[in-house]
């Protein structure tokens, strides 16, 4: 009988974790496609060889541009220069109407939170690929996920339900700025990022 509750005890715990860790992000996260696919390898690899600063690039006063605006796109793409019908809705859709694309971004930070592309990348000499992993070398966009609560994206905590990362450059949270910021000995006060 004792035995028969402490089994009981247990299934329901098992049964509580499971759900919390499955079925949680489920009711968590609205999914939402991309307005169009994309393919990083098409552009970085061996035939274009191009880097992330031809299309991701600074202001003369420093600002990183983001994500870039579709005149980019149709320095290369006017008309459509392979075969595949996300290139086809490309040069239909938006380059040729001059329409941007609602991109949907992962790294949207609170606005509390201030973050300068130009001090990691231009003084700071830090690759694109130590917060942003092997993105750059994707044949796909992943899908948005965005918290139904604080409207944020999921890549903003991280893929997984813990919070921990898998990888390192998984995560945009805090206290992953905090310990590189520590591992570099540029310790910075709570409004050198928070203004």
């Amino acid at each position: 009988m004792k035995h028969r509750g402490i089994i009981f005890l247990l299934a329901g715990v098992l049964a509580a974790l499971a759900i919390g860790w499955f079925v949680f992000p489920l009711a968590l996260y609205r999914t939402e496609p991309q307005p169009i696919g994309f393919n990083h390898a098409v552009h970085t690899g061996e035939q274009n060889s191009m880097t992330c600063d031809m299309c991701h690039e600074f202001a003369e006063d420093g600002r990183f541009k983001g994500i870039p605006v579709v005149a980019k796109c149709a320095e290369c793409h006017s008309t459509a220069i392979g075969t595949t019908d996300v290139e086809k809705r490309l040069v239909e859709e938006y380059i040729t109407p001059g329409k941007e694309i609602p991109w949907m971004v992962y790294s949207r930070q609170p606005d509390n939170a201030y973050f300068s592309h130009a001090t990691h990348v231009t003084r700071g000499k830090m690759p694109c690929e130590e917060c942003h992993g092997p993105h750059g070398s994707s044949t796909t966009l992943p899908s948005f996920q965005v918290n139904r609560i604080s409207g944020y994206s999921r890549d903003v905590w991280g893929r997984d339900i813990s919070g921990i990362p898998s990888e390192p450059w998984q995560g945009m949270k805090m206290d992953r700025c905090v310990n590189c910021h520590a591992d570099r000995n540029k310790v910075d006060g709570c409004v050198a990022c928070h203004k």
